[in-house]
């Protein structure tokens, strides 16, 4: 059993999403002790020459703007950090993630927070999380060569460390709705606790 969730819905919709009824149910059958929920409907601000700024000043160097600037960002690393286990429901947009979902990804991944740089290489700094991904898509097969989405959101999380990285998909919901979606909520409800 997870004991804590960071539930993100990265769709538009807010009202008849498949993602997020998908998602909602991953978080039912996970039965946490904690949820901790992102929307991303509501909008994340994009990053900025100032971001970036404060972003690369040391920490114990930043004035106040700059770490209210920054605070945001903070408030999600903290989110990540507290969670065990990570339900994003993340519609396919044009063969890829929605811009609220990079949005998210471009404020969580910080070097010597969610991961930090080696002589190996980039090492991410979140293992031991699990990730299960309620994917949707119109057209797109999940894994086929036009999924630019699935790809990406893997890499980026295992980027900051996080390997353990599940699917459930409903994709080409446009040849057969009803079949897909029931196809995605039996392997929903096939998840391991």
């Amino acid at each position: 059993m997870a004991k804590t969730i960071l539930h993100i819905d990265a769709s538009a919709r807010r009202q008849n999403s498949t993602t997020r009824a998908l998602s909602e149910r991953v978080v039912r059958r996970l039965n946490a002790d904690r949820i901790i929920r992102r929307d991303l409907a509501t909008p994340l601000p994009l990053l900025s020459e100032d971001w970036v700024n404060a972003n690369f000043t040391p920490a114990d160097q930043r004035d106040d703007v700059q770490r209210d600037i920054l605070a945001l960002s903070d408030e999600l690393v903290e989110e990540l950090r507290a969670a065990d286990t990570l339900v994003i429901g993340l519609p396919i947009y044009n063969f890829s993630v929605p811009a609220a979902f990079k949005a998210w990804i471009d404020l969580v991944a910080r070097a010597g927070m969610t991961f930090r740089y080696t002589e190996a290489g980039p090492e991410g700094l979140l293992s031991g999380k699990r990730a299960i991904l309620a994917i949707a898509s119109g057209g797109t097969a999940v894994g086929s060569e036009i999924d630019f989405a699935t790809t990406y959101a893997r890499h980026v999380l295992s980027f900051i460390g996080i390997t353990d990285v599940e699917i459930v998909a409903a994709d080409r919901m446009a040849l057969d709705p009803e079949g897909t979606v029931l196809a995605a909520e039996t392997a929903v409800d096939n998840l391991a606790a």
